[in-house]
């Protein structure tokens, strides 16, 4: 059960979120969604790849490991790695968008699921200042969820011109651990870089004019990230 309230400076001024990561914080994941406008940070670390959401609209994600629940950035009760993806970042934190009798988009604030197990009033990141005002914490929490916020628009322009330049493809991802052990990742899609060098100049145009031409160039080279995440699986 989830008990999500708006988040409030005076009733919830004392409590604290824990910054422990582990499977109890969902954090036993292989997968995780990222949005375009994570793909410059997220493309040091992860690969990048194409999935199809139930609907069979794509969207983005980053391989984290390859056994079911295995995430090879856990370490202990800290997330390895220089970037976190937003969906994981935020924690027990939400946007919450308050809608006009019109139905347009008129307050957008933060939300809390007060029975997230990081949830608490011992130990942790507080949310507010002793005498008043927002924690750098939740100032961080507040850019996380912009990024997903802004993230939903950006990656329906993405993946339309994705489409629009029939740039997708099915991506054959097999990975050999050792001798005994190798790995298929199902399902996933990338950008084909034959049809990709091959784009007119009025295409290319497009996509840098919209802003998404780095990001094609952040997923193909976070391809080079399968590697040093085979390594973390040997070391595991």
């Amino acid at each position: 059960m989830a008990t999500v309230v708006t988040l409030d400076n005076v009733e919830h001024h004392d409590l604290k979120v824990s910054a422990d990561r582990g499977a109890v914080f969902g954090d036993n994941i292989n997968q995780a969604l990222v949005f375009p406008n994570e793909f410059r940070d997220a493309q040091r670390e992860y690969p990048i790849l194409f999935r199809k959401d139930k609907d069979g609209a794509f969207q983005s994600v980053v391989l984290l490991g390859f056994d079911r629940d295995e995430n090879l950035f856990l370490k202990g009760k800290v997330w390895d790695a220089r970037y976190m993806p937003a969906v994981q970042a935020r924690g027990p934190f939400m946007i919450g968008v308050h809608r006009s009798t019109e139905g347009e988009e008129a307050d957008v604030k933060v939300h809390v699921d007060l029975d997230n197990p990081a949830v608490n009033k011992e130990s942790g990141y507080a949310l507010f200042l002793p005498h008043g005002g927002q924690s750098p914490y939740l100032n961080h929490i507040i850019n996380v969820l912009r990024t997903l916020h802004d993230g939903l628009s950006i990656s329906k322009t993405f993946f339309g011109l994705m489409e629009e330049f029939d740039l997708i493809e099915p991506l054959t991802l097999e990975v050999k651990i050792d001798d005994t052990r190798q790995y298929t990742v199902p399902q996933v899609y990338s950008i084909s870089e034959e049809k990709f060098r091959g784009l007119s100049h009025e295409a290319l145009g497009r996509l840098h004019e919209t802003g998404m031409l780095a990001y094609c160039y952040w997923v193909l080279g976070s391809l080079d990230n399968i590697r040093p995440l085979v390594d973390r699986k040997i070391r595991a």
